[in-house]
């Protein structure tokens, strides 16, 4: 079943089931739905952009708690038993624990806009016992910067398409479309490089998450939180 099938046929629930579960952990397309429906929204007006960017926050909210929550009741015991049913790797906790372990809370914020760590962060923050609290306040706020960007980004894009009459329209449609483009593989460009960084920081396996000191560094100093 294709995303725009689902998104033609379920609207605004294909957008919050897809990211609500791609932000609890499970591998499927919670960004490409969203930008696919701000995209459809602005060449069709079939759907509200206000309501998509609302709907895709409380999603991300709400996936990344019940996400919390797992991390914090099963944590590195659950991830290593089941982990790879939903590719959730050695290689994916230690680009966790890596970020985490240097910038504390603020993984929670900038993890929604990393590829790799957008399905995986919340559950690393309670696994590594982060304050529910402190983590409500980063998950939230990431959680709405990222979907009024990539919806209202998405949307004028596809706005700019249904507009395009003339061949200068049309080079500003296109031009708009390659913005998006680019910043969809700069994000994800990062996903390669944290893996390396991680890796040199953490060789081996990882121990498990919550009998490791939070906030040391690979070379046993302790990092600053935010």
């Amino acid at each position: 079943m294709s995303i725009n099938h689902l998104l033609y046929t379920y609207g605004y629930g294909a957008v919050f089931v897809l990211v609500a579960l791609e932000s609890l952990g499970i591998p499927v397309p919670g960004e490409t739905i969203l930008i696919s429906a701000g995209t459809y929204a602005g060449v069709t007006h079939k759907l509200s952009v206000w309501v998509i960017f609302t709907v895709a926050a409380a999603a991300a909210i709400i996936g990344d708690n019940i996400g919390f929550w797992i991390g914090v009741k099963g944590g590195y015991r659950l991830a290593r038993r089941y982990g790879h049913y939903v590719r959730f790797d050695e290689k994916k906790m230690k680009i966790g624990r890596y970020i985490f372990d240097r910038q504390g809370g603020k993984v929670v914020f900038f993890g929604r806009f990393v590829s790799v760590l957008r399905a995986y962060a919340a559950f690393l923050s309670g696994t590594n016992r982060m304050s529910w609290r402190k983590f409500l306040v980063y998950n939230a706020a990431g959680g709405i910067v990222w979907a009024a960007l990539w919806s209202f980004a998405s949307y004028y894009a596809g706005n700019a398409i249904h507009k395009a009459s003339k061949p200068v329209d049309f080079g500003f449609a296109i031009a708009a479309v390659f913005a998006v483009v680019v910043s969809i593989l700069v994000v994800r460009a990062q996903a390669g490089r944290l893996e390396a960084k991680a890796e040199a920081a953490y060789p081996g396996p990882l121990a498990d998450g919550a009998e490791t000191d939070k906030g040391a560094d690979a070379s046993g100093r302790l990092s600053a939180d935010d």
